[in-house]
């Protein structure tokens, strides 16, 4: 189901999620560019190439790296889990371009959600698992 932007433009639309983060993926006809919050991709993910190489790597498993902008909404969490989710918001816009894309989004695993998050803090512990320190006596 294709919507079209302010501009009249055909976008293709997924969400990714990945630990707290939430991003909302527009990918729209152009030039490979890709733009998070306004910002550009790779200044909001402070060029670190791991990030910028997750985030696009769906479209690079298909070969559309130039085809397509990314334009994504990202918030919650930090950059990885940002990174992660974009990963996987881009795999289901590119289902909803073409069917025919998800067989090998799915065989390289960009269609599968990180079901880990963090674990609770449990009464008694420091922290989900660190206990205080044991006296004998």
């Amino acid at each position: 189901m294709e919507a079209t932007d302010q501009s009249n433009q055909v976008a293709y639309r997924g969400t990714g999620r990945r630990k707290s983060s939430v991003v909302r993926v527009r990918l729209v006809p152009g030039s490979g560019s890709m733009t998070i919050n306004g910002k550009p991709g790779d200044l909001y993910l402070q060029f670190n190439p791991t990030y910028i190489a997750a985030a696009k790597a769906p479209l690079e498993s298909l070969g559309l790296e130039n085809d397509y902008d990314i334009l994504a909404n990202a918030h919650g969490g930090g950059l990885t889990g940002q990174a992660d989710a974009i990963r996987l918001g881009v795999a289901r816009a590119l289902c909803e371009l073409d069917p025919d894309n998800r067989k090998p989004l799915k065989l390289e695993g960009y269609l599968t959600r990180d079901p880990r998050a963090k674990e609770r803090k449990k009464y008694g512990l420091r922290k989900a698992r660190k206990a205080p320190q044991y006296s004998k006596r």
